[in-house]
């Protein structure tokens, strides 16, 4: 079996940053989800007004369970919001519920890393089912052909997150931007809504941090065996 040293001297910097992100990001939510909003609206309903206001009347808002499991849709163009948000009236659940409805804003702006993201799911897809294979049969085989496969694999993997960023980013931008200006969020709450999205979009960070370091561990070893 493969024991390099590299590895977790390259790993540990995306496993600390992934734990402190989905550390900070759960607290920050929790913060805030017990924090109510002064207009009274539920997740549910800021996500519809939102939409409404675009003219995406057709576009459901749909609830699913699990916990911060929000997330939109593009194929089928719909919302779907976790139990906790869709109901929620608390700066937590609409600041989240905002963020997917600057998703389906960047779908209908068709905005361009959104449009590359979609265009990348299907690989991704299959590069993160490979992963788990490659590293096992890596460690415990070795060799340069499994190196490469690495680096195609957490190659496109890291490209992915790369051009996650500026879509995270921006759908944040588009939330915040449409609930102050439809008088969802006051200003005085503008600075909490800030805070989860930013503690959400650090998730994404560290996911990319994460897949780049597997990256540049795998090119290492075939940059090390081009040199013997």
């Amino acid at each position: 079996m493969v024991f390099d040293p590299l590895f977790f001297l390259l790993a540990i910097p995306g496993l600390l940053l992934g734990i402190y992100a989905q550390m900070k990001l759960s607290s920050t939510y929790n913060r805030y989800v017990r924090q109510g909003l002064a207009a009274g609206m539920s997740g549910a309903e800021a996500a519809r007004e939102i939409l409404d206001r675009a003219g995406m009347q057709n576009m459901p808002v749909n609830m699913v369970h699990g916990h911060l499991t929000d997330h939109y849709d593009p194929h089928k163009k719909a919302l779907f919001l976790s139990q906790e948000n869709y109901h929620g009236r608390s700066i937590a659940a609409v600041g989240v519920a905002a963020h997917e409805a600057g998703h389906a804003l960047q779908h209908q702006a068709s905005y361009a890393p959104l449009k590359l993201r979609m265009a990348l799911v299907p690989l991704t897809g299959i590069a993160t089912q490979a992963t788990f294979f490659m590293f096992i049969l890596y460690m415990v085989l070795g060799g340069v052909g499994f190196a490469m496969a690495g680096v195609v694999i957490y190659g496109i993997l890291a490209f992915f997150q790369v051009v996650t960023l500026p879509v995270e980013w921006d759908a944040s931008r588009r939330a915040k931007q449409q609930l102050l200006s439809m008088g969802i969020v006051q200003r005085d709450e503008a600075g909490a809504v800030s805070k989860v999205l930013s503690a959400a979009g650090l998730t994404y960070v560290a996911a990319m941090v994460s897949s780049l370091m597997s990256f540049l561990y795998f090119l290492s070893i075939l940059r090390g065996s081009d040199r013997d």
